[in-house]
């Protein structure tokens, strides 16, 4: 999804590359801060942070709301990172809020690279970098068109409402599975899916974002159980928690959670 983000003077990128490059990633002896850079994209309304690289679609009816991120290319994983949550705080810049009150926010798009660009895309690898909506920027600086500003974040656990969701999602030809609401690790990096007819698991492959597929179709009219097993090994079964009337665009919460 491409973003479109304030310009940038020469000054204020020269200044963030002398930055970077006296201050690599590295863990903060007090918190395991890392070091990094953020800016924002869109507006106010969040509108442009809809319908990202994770496949959460709209984000206010999935839960999220503006407390996103996009994450730049070596932080996203190829999309393994999506649901992840981070803390992150504005660091060694004069635009920076008084107080340093760090936002909360989950990984739900992919800011692209440019490699016809290297030195005005923030989100080549390898920098680590984080296009938050607008209101999240906001949170962290006085004045929006600072454009970018170094930042320190850390990995920090997801607190969502209720259960584990999930959506189905595609067409008559092919059926995929959206998982969403994690908390805890937030990210899933394994599931499988059993129907009530033959009661066997069947492992899932992820497609894209968290968008699982495999088989999915071949279980139409049948109640569907699902094992979801998280970025740090836990599992959970949400045991039944499609019913066999489901149909592609519903989605269902179980009553489980991380």
């Amino acid at each position: 999804m491409e973003t479109r983000r304030p310009a940038l003077s020469a000054v204020t990128v020269g200044a963030v590359v002398l930055i970077l490059a006296l201050s690599p990633e590295m863990a903060v002896a007090s918190g395991g801060w890392m070091d990094a850079h953020a800016t924002f994209y869109g507006d106010e309304s969040g509108a442009e942070t809809m319908q990202g690289a994770c496949g959460y679609g709209n984000l206010f009816e999935q839960g999220y709301g503006l407390d996103t991120t996009a994450l730049s290319v070596a932080l996203f994983s190829d999309g393994w990172s999506c649901g992840g949550c981070y803390e992150i705080q504005c660091q060694g810049d004069p635009h920076c809020k008084p107080g340093g009150v760090p936002v909360k926010v989950t990984a739900t798009n992919l800011c692209p690279a440019n490699y016809s660009k290297p030195y005005e895309n923030w989100c080549n690898p390898p920098l680590k970098h984080f296009d938050l909506s607008m209101p999240m920027f906001l949170r962290l600086v006085t004045d929006f068109h600072v454009g970018i500003i170094p930042v320190q974040y850390r990995r920090v656990p997801c607190a969502k409402r209720g259960g584990i969701r999930i959506e189905m999602t595609g067409n008559q030809y092919w059926v995929g599975v959206l998982v969403f609401n994690v908390a805890g690790p937030g990210e899933v990096k394994a599931l499988a899916v059993k129907g009530t007819k033959d009661g066997q698991w069947r492992n899932m492959k992820r497609n894209w974002g968290q968008v699982w597929d495999g088989d999915v179709q071949n279980l139409v009219g049948q109640g569907l159980s699902f094992r979801v097993v998280a970025g740090d090994g836990r599992s959970v079964i949400l045991d039944g928690v499609v019913p066999a009337s489901w149909t592609i665009g519903q989605s269902f919460q179980g009553k489980r959670q991380f």
